[in-house]
């Protein structure tokens, strides 16, 4: 079968144009304004003004080429017949399970799987945590839980909110960064409706022209606490290329994610807190570069995040050579309500995925 181009992610290509004055600048704490017992609290600020706009094409955000047929069904037991991602004898040549440290206390993997809703409260097109209201988002991100609670009674699911608070930009800005940083108040707020549904909440970080070593530590307020964790989107960064985001698939190196792994070790000693969960968006060969120097440490759990949209067969394309091919720690699948299914495909169901070798322990709804 002639390889596809693989499709993009429909809410991580869709830039928010924030115009909200000072907030792209270090973190500050608002003051909370006093209120005199008889008089009413003083109205809310208006949302900020966002502008979206899909940049991306799926020429630009193709996949490397694939090294095995989709079509083709592995075999790895005689006259057992696997999909492709699902072959164990292949997972298990590739190094799959990893021997990385053993779990500290308090570790969320292996032990359990991360159901989240991805997106940002201010746009409905960047994916299910955005798309409804707040209320309706929780109903669904409920029943999501319990479908993938009853396809795997054995392992326990955890819920999750994975906010985009770092989001790339089409134009510079006034630092000519090319991104945007959401408002404390925001990453508050989401923060709020993860604890009311006893979900984690991740913050995920997409550079633009920014360095992850200057816009992590901005994050230390909020990531100090246990239930906070972090992801990070190599598509968006640009540094090295130099081009605008939607214009160009970026890269992380070993490198950058050994930085960000020893940054959220040394948080977790400092504030004595359990292990973080780091996820790595992937879909591209370039997309992770030197995938076998990321180092382990026992106070992070890294995620290779298989975030390419598109039929089927694609996805388990990408999710055998840029996932199983090349093993880190933990394995993580993205689902998408409408990019998977724009072509009259079927999305995924939970059963489906949980055929995959390894299987994903991380699952994410787009």
């Amino acid at each position: 079968m002639k390889k596809q181009l693989i499709r993009c992610c429909a809410g991580a290509l869709v830039c928010l144009l924030l115009l909200f004055p000072g907030c792209t600048g270090h973190k500050s704490l608002e003051p909370t304004p006093k209120v005199e017992k008889n008089e009413p609290p003083p109205p809310p600020p208006p949302p900020p003004v966002l502008t979206a706009f899909s940049a991306t094409s799926s020429a630009i955000r193709k996949a490397a080429v694939f090294d095995s047929q989709s079509s083709a069904a592995g075999v790895g037991v005689p006259g057992v017949r696997y999909k492709t991602g699902e072959d164990p004898e292949f997972a298990k040549k590739q190094g799959w399970p990893v021997n990385g440290p053993q779990p500290l206390p308090g570790s969320i993997l292996p032990q359990k799987r991360i159901v989240a809703y991805y997106g940002n409260p201010y746009s409905k097109k960047m994916g299910a945590l955005g798309e409804f209201p707040k209320d309706e988002m929780l109903r669904r991100l409920k029943g999501e839980v319990a479908a993938w609670q009853a396809a795997d009674p054995a392992t326990p699911v955890q819920p999750a909110l994975h906010l985009i608070a770092v989001v790339a930009q089409a134009e510079p800005g006034r630092d000519g960064k090319y991104r945007m940083i959401m408002p404390d108040t925001v990453v508050n707020q989401v923060y709020g409706w993860a604890k009311e549904a006893g979900a984690l909440l991740f913050i995920d970080i997409q550079t633009g022209h920014d360095d992850i070593r200057s816009v992590l530590p901005r994050f230390e307020w909020i990531l100090k606490n246990p239930d906070v964790h972090l992801g990070i989107d190599p598509e968006f960064n640009l540094i090295k290329s130099g081009k605008k985001p939607g214009t160009k698939v970026g890269t992380y190196d070993a490198a950058d994610i050994n930085y960000v792994s020893a940054y959220l070790k040394e948080l977790v000693k400092k504030y004595n807190l359990p292990p973080k969960i780091l996820t790595v968006h992937r879909f591209t060969r370039g997309g992770v570069t030197n995938s076998r120097k990321i180092m382990l440490h026992p106070e992070v759990q890294i995620v290779m995040h298989m975030d390419g949209w598109g039929a089927p067969w694609l996805k388990r394309d990408s999710y055998k050579d840029y996932i199983v091919a090349e093993p880190v720690q933990y394995a993580g699948f993205k689902l998408f309500y409408h990019n998977d299914t724009k072509k009259g495909d079927p999305l995924l169901k939970p059963q489906e995925v949980l055929k995959l070798n390894p299987q994903p322990l991380y699952i994410q709804y787009q």
